[in-house]
């Protein structure tokens, strides 16, 4: 990749490109992070903060596939291999447990969860994702009608967006009525 080999050709190169950034990125970067860092610690969320990564990262992801490949005439095509490598994903991830040590409690409707880096990690991978992809094709243009290009990024971002719903999924699992025993019994 173009970006890759300037970076190790020439490492400093890394201060104009992000000089060269938009300062609402850094405010995006910021706001990401603090979604990530709240997931370190262990906290009680309602199941709208529950939601608002898979949604926020799902989003991002989305963006990331739109805005590379809008003008190269397969954008619907591309967005069904992110939407069945997302769900891929999932379907691989059903039979998983919710965290070790989740809990969910249906007085305050709330869902116990231990802290984790697994959020921050895939934030930071979408996001760098998306920037390192917005770059190259500043770089390179062409890129976008690249089809072997467009496919595995959008493979990639459907793949990442599927791991990042799939914990929110198997949370969510526990209000369940029909699972509220296996709560119970795992506590």
């Amino acid at each position: 990749m173009l970006l890759t080999q300037l970076l190790i050709q020439h490492p400093s190169a890394i201060v104009d490109i992000v000089r060269q950034t938009p300062a609402w990125v850094a405010g995006l970067l910021a706001g990401l992070l603090w979604l990530g860092f709240s997931a370190v610690r262990t906290r009680n969320l309602h199941i709208g903060r529950l939601v608002l990564m898979p949604v926020a990262m799902g989003g991002m992801a989305l963006w990331g596939v739109t805005s590379a490949f809008h003008g190269a005439g397969q954008l619907a095509e591309l967005l069904a291999l992110w939407l069945i490598c997302g769900a891929a994903v999932l379907a691989l991830s059903w039979p998983l447990r919710a965290p070790h040590g989740t809990r969910y409690d249906a007085a305050s409707k709330r869902f116990h969860l231990p802290g984790s880096w697994m959020p921050m990690l895939l934030i930071l991978a979408i996001f760098l994702m998306k920037y390192a992809i917005g770059v190259q094709l500043a770089m390179a243009p062409e890129l976008a009608a690249n089809a072997q290009f467009a496919l595995v990024v959008t493979a990639l971002y459907g793949a990442l967006s599927g791991l990042t719903a799939s914990r929110a999924l198997r949370v969510l699992r526990l209000a369940h009525p029909r699972t509220a025993h296996l709560v119970a019994s795992r506590a």
